[in-house]
């Protein structure tokens, strides 16, 4: 199993490696996405931190259920990936992507909940012309961005921080990466950050 996760690991790099331009954009994003420019890369500040409780919350989901963190309590590691908007050149990149990793979370006893401010009819449109993701994806619409500001990823322009929140089993946070809003995430580190929690 440590061989094969490795392989994984080898793989997404090789990956990252080859990817000059999109990582996992769809051709029918192509001529819908909004580029804003760069932005200020962080302008927010943390309320929760590696190993204190995670901030329950309940949300709206495109599949149109209700999901509740607490309810992986005691059966899956979580990650928590907050993007700050749909239809935007980095964020329909970065979500496509872990279909190509699903295996990664799988082989750590993870799952993945996508979570931006957008409302439900925006994230609708966005994930269809995306294509199949794996993962839930939920409104954090209203009140606007209160899950995003619990955890203190809520930008002063209303987007959240392009963030991920690692929360093992026990309902505990292992750890927080908040990145450069203008880049993708690092996969590496998300890989370091699941065999951690697996470990634990």
């Amino acid at each position: 199993m440590k061989l094969y996760f490795k392989a994984s690991v080898v793989c997404v790099i090789w990956f990252l490696l080859m990817s000059v331009f999109a990582f996992g954009q769809s051709k029918e994003l192509e001529g819908n996405i909004y580029n804003p420019g760069n932005l200020k890369p962080r302008d927010s500040e943390l309320k929760v931190k590696a190993g204190q409780q995670a901030p329950d919350f309940t949300l709206p989901a495109v599949s149109g259920k209700e999901i509740s963190l607490s309810q992986y309590r005691g059966k899956k590691n979580v990650v928590l990936s907050f993007v700050p908007a749909a239809f935007t050149p980095v964020c329909s990149d970065q979500w496509p992507g872990y279909n190509i990793v699903q295996e990664m979370f799988a082989e750590t006893d993870a799952i993945l909940l996508g979570i931006t401010v957008d409302n439900i009819p925006t994230l609708f449109a966005w994930t269809r012309q995306m294509g199949k993701l794996w993962f839930e994806v939920l409104s954090d619409f209203w009140p606007h961005g209160a899950v995003a500001e619990k955890y203190g990823v809520l930008r002063s322009d209303g987007l959240s921080e392009r963030a991920l929140v690692f929360i093992d089993k026990e309902g505990i946070i292992s750890a927080i990466l908040v990145m450069d809003i203008n880049r993708r995430p690092d996969l590496i580190a998300c890989a370091t950050e699941l065999k951690k929690m697996k470990n634990k």
